[in-house]
């Protein structure tokens, strides 16, 4: 069982087993040998593929069948896919064919597995699926190296080379495909879920570093805690909420700051502190449901036709990728929400409110100030909201009509990546703003966990008393962020959030 919270273990794990031995796959492979032997007519077996699925193929072709399956495939284009991600797709393709149901060759199998033990990555153009017979061009692409065609990334991921020419040097031979071999690797939703997995892996820790980042800010407004009360939150508990609402008290225990201003009279904060647990909950039991489509992806066979052991060959749908649209369009939503609460905090961050100087510096007029990243945190917002409109209400007919409904997840899943790297930066923007601030709340301290937060960030990038190009401490405060450092070291000092 592959499982988001261990990924990459999971995934290790497997790639470890299915080379020790795969029986599932000779017994898949042998089932499908004995049903062309009766003669039947199996889709893309023995026929030709989508509108051409009433052409019979002769025996002698059916090798030739499979190569040019790979080759009329492989028209992507546009920028390639990160390679981290190319290599979750081959992985996953591997695992998926390992369950046993798709009647792939030994040899061809094989080929896979030595790809993924000696770290070739193929080089796949992102654009051209459209999410209905899975990833078709994507796939092809991965997988025409295995024929020694197509190309790999080179050593240091800085350009492509010959696939051929990067097998010879370790030692690989091209391969020769057999019946069902190239349609197994073509069908199957990879692409989407490995961008997925990738980026929602990645949000489990984004998820609590906004929480911690909201604190942050929280503390520097001399904002209340109140909102966090543990009462409010059991009357309407949802799952999200309640975690949110408890990090929140728990990042905030032993502040000084709070202590301080308990008394000042101030009745209610603005939202984007009051309503923390409500906007950051509701973005975490999103990013929950597509989490569980992930996983239940994760551990399916998503080809066609499937072999089953009692000799059925049944030809179905499992590749539509509608079930991945939608949660990515989902989860896309919900971390731009993490964003959208962000740079609110961060506006208020430079009004100049209880103390803090506006924007965030003393000597103001011939300085600007931290006026300027708010802006950039604007732009990645609004830029979000573009991202966030659905591809998976759009349908275009492909194969003549015969796949009449297409998912177009896989540009759900590309506007994914681009929506979590956008809320990375901005809430790297809050990261240095909300240090700026609550280095006025000095001598007081805020609570210890985000008291551990600031001295992080603190050693990292320093105090502003007048201005300099910003952009270097953004990008280190977004690498802490993406690294996962600033949870770490909070949850080292404090012990673990939800």
């Amino acid at each position: 069982m592959i499982r988001l919270e261990s990924l990459y273990r999971d995934l290790e794990e497997r790639m470890d087993a299915l080379r020790a031995g795969h029986d599932a796959v000779e017994r898949s492979r042998q089932t499908l040998v004995d049903a062309m032997a009766s003669g039947r007519a199996l889709y893309g077996i023995n026929t030709g593929f989508g509108v051409l699925a009433n052409k019979r193929i002769d025996d002698d072709q059916l090798s030739e069948l499979q190569q040019n399956i790979l080759l009329s495939h492989a028209c992507g284009v546009g920028q390639p896919v990160p390679p981290p991600i190319t290599r979750l797709m081959l992985q996953l393709k591997i695992h998926a064919l390992g369950l046993g149901n798709s009647g792939i060759s030994e040899t061809t199998f094989r080929q896979l597995l030595a790809f993924e033990q000696h770290g070739l990555t193929p080089w796949v153009p992102s654009r051209g699926s459209v999410g209905a017979s899975g990833d078709l061009a994507p796939l092809a692409h991965l997988c025409l190296p295995l024929i020694g065609r197509g190309e790999v990334w080179n050593g240091d991921e800085s350009g492509k080379v010959n696939s051929r020419a990067a097998m010879q040097r370790l030692g690989l031979e091209a391969i020769e495909l057999s019946a069902k071999d190239g349609l197994a690797l073509i069908n199957g939703t990879q692409l989407m879920t490995a961008y997925g997995a990738y980026v929602l892996e990645r949000a489990r820790v984004l998820r609590a570093e906004a929480d911690i980042l909201a604190a942050m800010s929280l503390e520097a407004l001399q904002g209340s805690a109140i909102p966090f009360d543990k009462r409010i939150h059991e009357i309407r508990p949802h799952p999200g909420q309640q975690a949110v609402a408890a990090n929140v008290r728990q990042l905030l225990e032993k502040s000084e700051i709070l202590d301080a201003h308990r008394d000042c009279g101030r009745v209610q904060d603005p939202y984007c502190l009051r309503c923390v647990p409500q906007v950051h909950g509701a973005s975490r039991d999103a990013l929950a449901y597509a989490g569980n489509v992930i996983e239940t992806e994760l551990n399916s066979v998503t080809d066609n036709p499937l072999v089953f052991d009692n000799g059925d060959i049944l030809s179905g749908g499992n590749f539509h990728g509608q079930p991945l649209a939608l949660a990515l369009d989902f989860a896309a939503m919900a971390l731009a929400e993490l964003a959208s609460i962000s740079e609110r905090r961060t506006y208020l961050l430079l009004e100049g409110h209880d103390g803090l100087p506006k924007l965030l510096m003393q000597d103001t007029g011939v300085n600007s100030g931290f006026m300027i990243p708010q802006y950039t945190a604007a732009a990645l917002v609004s830029e979000n909201k573009i991202l966030c409109h659905p591809a998976s209400v759009d349908s275009i007919p492909t194969s003549l009509g015969q796949e009449d409904h297409v998912s177009m997840g896989s540009i759900s899943a590309l506007k994914l990546l681009d929506v979590l790297n956008n809320v990375e930066q901005v809430l790297a923007v809050e990261s240095v703003t909300a240090a700026q601030a609550l280095d006025f709340r000095s001598p007081l301290k805020p609570g210890r966990g985000v008291q551990v937060a600031h001295e992080l960030l603190r050693k990292r990038i320093a105090h502003a008393d007048r201005d300099y190009e910003v952009r270097a401490d953004l990008d280190a405060c977004a690498e802490i962020l993406r690294r996962g450092e600033l949870l770490e070291a909070v949850e080292h000092a404090i012990g673990p959030l939800a």
